[in-house]
């Protein structure tokens, strides 16, 4: 257990750097080594979890979307972009080393598939947007319900 716990923190601590990386450099994305990161220390130490979800990085890359809240349009295009670049780059050496041009569409089915579920899954971020307790969401649940009821 010990030994599976360790493993966690050291990939959340990669996880972490890359991320800072990706945060100054922008040909790197930050926000898939957060969402590693955000795994592995919520799955290793509570210290380590609180302690990252204090963080300037984490707020500003990762809260919104792990708390359900989505991202924001520029958080997204920053994904895109980087998927876009991160793609083309991968089609470029799959020319030059004359892949098949199979193998080149699945790598344009993966570019799309990013491209369709970030612009139309990941929902849209709204900071104006208040975010419920779960006290408000059950509230809220027992009032439709009751209404159901009432126009039955």
């Amino acid at each position: 257990m010990k030994l599976k716990k360790a493993i966690y923190i050291v990939i959340g601590c990669i996880g972490v750097g890359l991320g800072a990386v990706g945060a100054v450099l922008p040909f790197l994305p930050a926000f898939p080594f957060l969402l590693v990161a955000a795994i592995c220390f919520g799955k290793s130490s509570q210290r380590l979890d609180s302690w990252f979800k204090g963080t300037k990085l984490y707020k500003k890359n990762l809260e919104t979307y792990v708390r359900g809240q989505g991202m924001t349009w520029a958080a997204k295009l920053r994904v895109l972009t980087m998927i876009t670049i991160l793609m083309v780059i991968g089609a470029i050496i799959m020319y030059v080393q004359n892949v098949p041009i199979p193998a080149m569409c699945v790598l344009a089915v993966v570019w799309l598939f990013h491209i369709v579920y970030f612009v139309f899954f990941v929902k849209k971020y709204n900071p104006n947007e208040k975010l419920m307790t779960g006290e408000e969401i059950l509230e809220e649940k027992m009032h439709e319900i009751e209404d159901r009821q009432a126009h039955e």
